[in-house]
C-alpha cells in the first residue's frame, strides 16, 4: 500500500475535520475525475468561487489536495488535483502495559557507507554539495549537511547506536522516512523498487510510483526546481513479522535481525536485479512534505532472566 499513513491522534484532527463536510466530499469526487481550476469547481458544484476557495484551502492543508498556479489566457489561475490515491488509518493498539521507547533522528547526509551510480547527488538547504552525477561527492565532508540525496542505483547505509541497556531487549522497531524514486529532472510516473535492509537482512521492498515534481514540496526551498517531495513510509519490525504501513510484508520476526549488537546498520538500496530500477531519493527535515529526518524508534522491555 503506497498511500499516506494516518494515526488517530490529536495532531491529525485537521485531517478528519476536512472530511466532515458534504461539500468537501463532493469536491473530492469532482477532482477524482481530473484537475480543475477554482472557477470550474464552483460551476460544477453550484457555489461561489469564494466558498470553493475556502474548502480547497482546508482540503489542501489536510493533505487531500495539491494545487499549482499557472498562467493561462493572460491570467493566473489555481489548478487543483487529488494529492493521494489512498490513506491508511492506523487504529490505536491496546497495550497491556506502558512500554519504554528510545528514538533517534538520523539526518539523511550522515550515512556511513554508500555505493551509488548516476543520476546522483546531494544538496543542503542552501546549495548543491559538489557536482551533479558525481559519486565522489558522497565522500565530501560537507555531505553531512545534506537535506536531500538521490541515486539511480546502489545504496546508502546508516549506522545506528544500540541504546538499549544490558537488562533490556527490543520488542518492536519502527523506521519512518520520506522517499521517492529518482528520475533525471523529475517524472511522476517513474516506478522504482526501493529495499530496506537491517543488519544485512532484507526488511521489505516498496515500489515508489514516481519522482514527484509537478507540485512544490511544503518544505522544499524555493531555489530547488526538480524532485520536490516523497511519500512517508513506516516499517515496523515485530515478533510476528515485518509490517510496511500497517500491512504485513513477511513473517520474519524481530529476533532474526541481530538487535543485540552494539550498533545496527540501516540500508536503502535499488538493486541491480530489481523489477523497477528507478532510483531513490531521501528527504530530510527541510525538504519534501514532512519535517523529519530518518526516524528509528525502539520499544524495549526487560530482558528475561536466565538461570
Amino acid at each position: 500500500m503506497s498511500g499516506r499513513s494516518i494515526r488517530l491522534t490529536p495532531e491529525n484532527l485537521p485531517f478528519f475535520e476536512a472530511l466532515a463536510s458534504e461539500t468537501r466530499l463532493r469536491l473530492l469526487e469532482r477532482l477524482a475525475e481530473g484537475e480543475c481550476n477554482i472557477k470550474e469547481l464552483a460551476a460544477s458544484l453550484g457555489l461561489s468561487s469564494a466558498i470553493i476557495t475556502r474548502h480547497v484551502r482546508q482540503l489542501e492543508d489536510a493533505g487531500f489536495l495539491q494545487t499549482r498556479m499557472i498562467r493561462e489566457g493572460g491570467a493566473i489561475q489555481k489548478r487543483c488535483s487529488v494529492a493521494e490515491g489512498e490513506f491508511l488509518l492506523q487504529m490505536p493498539v491496546l497495550r497491556r502495559e506502558e512500554r519504554e521507547y528510545q528514538e533517534i533522528s538520523i539526518p539523511v547526509g550522515q550515512f556511513t557507507d554508500c555505493q551509488v551510480r548516476p543520476t546522483c547527488g546531494l544538496a543542503s538547504e542552501i546549495k548543491v554539495i559538489g557536482a551533479f552525477d558525481d559519486p565522489r561527492c558522497f565522500f565530501l565532508p560537507e555531505r553531512t549537511d545534506a537535506q536531500i540525496l538521490w541515486f539511480g542505483r546502489g545504496y546508502v547505509e546508516y549506522r545506528i547506536p544500540n541504546g538499549l541497556r544490558p537488562d533490556q531487549e527490543a520488542e518492536e522497531l519502527e523506521i519512518s522516512c520520506e522517499l521517492s524514486s529518482e528520475a533525471p529532472g523529475y517524472r511522476d510516473d517513474w516506478p522504482s523498487d526501493i529495499t530496506f535492509w537491517l543488519n544485512g537482512r532484507r526488511l521489505c521492498t516498496w515500489t515508489s510510483a514516481g519522482d514527484f515534481g509537478e507540485q512544490r514540496g511544503r518544505l522544499t526551498p524555493d531555489w530547488w526546481h526538480v524532485n520536490q517531495y516523497g511519500v512517508l513510509k513506516t516499517v515496523r519490525l515485530r515478533e510476528d513479522g515485518v509490517y510496511l504501513d500497517g500491512a504485513r510484508f513477511s513473517r520474519e520476526g524481530i529476533c532474526s535481525f541481530g538487535l543485540q549488537k552494539e550498533s545496527w546498520t540501516l540500508r536503502f538500496s535499488v538493486e541491480e536485479d530489481a523489477h523497477y530500477i528507478g532510483g531513490c531519493t531521501l528527504y530530510g527535515e527541510r525538504f519534501g512534505n514532512y519535517p523529519q529526518n530518518i526516524l528509528v524508534r525502539t520499544a524495549c522491555r526487560p530482558r528475561p532472566r536466565t538461570g
